[in-house]
């Protein structure tokens, strides 16, 4: 059964079927087959009842404040202080478009909309800096994957739905990893700053710091008000994603005078649309998990494992791989919601920490966002910047490197995952 229906949802991915139905064909067919006897009102509770959840309202909040901010002046004012503080280093426009970008995620959750606000923004000014182009859109691209790691992460909130793990504890691990992340790529835009003698900007006064901090005053008050407001008690990350609407609508009509009554509404109908996407994929990845418990698919894995006397270590190993070769053909949520349900199960059995692994599993969902041939957030680029995907697949190469690197090291030191989490909510 099992290889039955891997064979029919490959079949569909090479023949060009949308996603949700490369999920739900098989699901359907897994039930008609195997399961006739199970009413036919189960599939259709499965595919509503899945994503009747209230964890998952945190989504299309995330997704529309990140719409509000990337159209307005927030991120802009965020990457306009990152920059004032970093801008006159040797390679400083490139810190910047690091720091910008997790400047940009701590209060959006997504890697495409970091990397559509950020590339208007900051490819210009890398590119008048004298950084290349291949390697100007490769930094914008592999930046934008923090975003997936600094807490909120709409991928975080997808796994701890998933799994049933602490969200709050995903969002603490996440800002180290992302810190791990963010200064492998400034190790790389020093070598190339090095290398290639591009200029810096002429450093800012304290008095120009000073204005920076406070242009970007209300702006900062969001990731404030987010991090600060989960990790003191005050609300639940969906409420959260809430109140983080309501203060970047106030922000940007009132305080920024940026967003009128048509953009709200121009923005809104967006935000329904990436959202609606999104959840239709988790409808159909829900019924699909349901099948694959169901044949008892994890016990069939964890049971060849013991077999073959594998480790955590060869777990790990083939975790990465498996999301590795999954990132480059289908799109991140699509490989969470295939992959996750029959090796979670595994890795607690082999006593793999739920946050580590949801670690893993994020930064390999990143990765797999700028991996070649069909990297989401590689198109993004392309159709933001009018560039094409050839030349922005040539500039993540380094980036995709040193992301194996950080992966592999965040792999096999759990300590980095669950530094912050312990340090807050204790072990």
């Amino acid at each position: 059964m099992i290889f039955l229906v891997a064979l029919l949802a490959v079949s569909l991915l090479i023949a060009g079927f949308e996603m949700f139905l490369v999920l739900g064909i098989p699901a359907l067919a897994t039930k008609t087959i195997f399961y006739s006897a199970l009413p036919d009102l189960a599939f259709i509770q499965k595919t509503l009842g899945g994503i009747n959840h209230t964890t998952l309202l945190a989504i299309p909040f995330f997704i529309f404040a990140a719409q509000l901010m990337g159209s307005g002046q927030i991120a802009n004012r965020l990457t306009g202080l990152v920059k004032s503080l970093l801008g006159h280093k040797s390679g400083g426009m490139g810190y910047t478009v690091i720091g910008g970008s997790m400047a940009f995620g701590s209060v959006s959750g997504s890697a495409p909309a970091t990397v559509a606000a950020m590339g208007r923004m900051v490819y210009p000014q890398m590119r008048a800096a004298g950084f290349s182009e291949k390697f100007s859109l490769g930094l914008l691209v592999a930046s934008a994957e923090t975003a997936l790691l600094i807490p909120p992460s709409i991928t975080f909130i997808v796994y701890g739905w998933m799994t049933g793990s602490s969200i709050s504890k995903l969002f603490a691990g996440g800002l180290a990893v992302g810190l791990v992340l963010g200064l492998a790529f400034a190790f790389l835009v020093k070598l190339e700053a090095s290398r290639t003698g591009v200029k810096s900007f002429q450093k800012t006064t304290g008095r120009e710091k000073l204005q920076a901090v406070r242009d970007a005053g209300w702006s900062l008050g969001m990731p404030a008000i987010i991090l600060g407001g989960i990790y003191g008690g005050f609300f639940t990350p969906t409420e959260a994603a809430a109140v983080s609407v309501v203060y970047a609508i106030v922000v940007e009509a009132f305080v920024y005078k940026n967003l009128g009554f048509a953009k709200l509404v121009e923005l809104t109908e967006r935000a329904a649309i990436s959202t609606a996407t999104i959840f239709i994929l988790l409808a159909m990845g829900g019924v699909l998990s349901f099948f694959v418990t169901l044949a008892q698919v994890p016990t069939h894995i964890s049971d060849f494992m013991t077999a073959m006397d594998v480790g955590p270590i060869e777990f790990l190993l083939a975790v990465n791989v498996c999301f590795l070769i999954a990132g480059m053909f289908i799109d991140p949520n699509s490989a969470l919601l295939i992959l996750v349900p029959p090796l979670f199960p595994v890795a607690t059995a082999l006593g793999i920490d739920p946050i580590h692994f949801g670690m893993i599993v994020t930064l390999n969902i990143g990765m797999g966002m700028i991996t070649p041939p069909f990297g989401l957030d590689i198109f993004v680029a392309s159709s933001t910047l009018n560039k094409p995907v050839m030349s922005i697949i040539k500039g993540v190469w380094p980036f995709v490197v040193a992301n194996i690197i950080v992966l592999m090291i965040i792999t096999y030191v759990p300590s980095i995952s669950l530094f912050i989490p312990n340090l807050i909510f204790g072990r």
